[in-house]
């Protein structure tokens, strides 16, 4: 998991790289579940986590920009 900090740290390019670096490996957590590869059951809900916290910063910044 990414600490909020360290993403509002990111620039917007380096923040939807890591949208989709997470999205990916949600999709991959997802597989391995389904294929009963999984060990870390909580790494399902720590990556849809690191999700959320990513669209919080992108949502930040745009009001951030409308208001300005």
């Amino acid at each position: 998991m990414i600490d909020i900090d360290k993403l509002r740290a990111l620039s917007d390019a380096e923040l939807d790289q890591a949208l989709k670096d997470a999205k990916r490996d949600l999709w991959q957590a997802r597989f391995e579940l389904a294929t009963r590869q999984l060990k870390d059951y909580t790494a399902i809900s720590g990556t849809r986590r690191t999700i959320a916290r990513i669209l919080t910063v992108r949502y930040e910044r745009k009001l951030v920009d409308k208001s300005a």
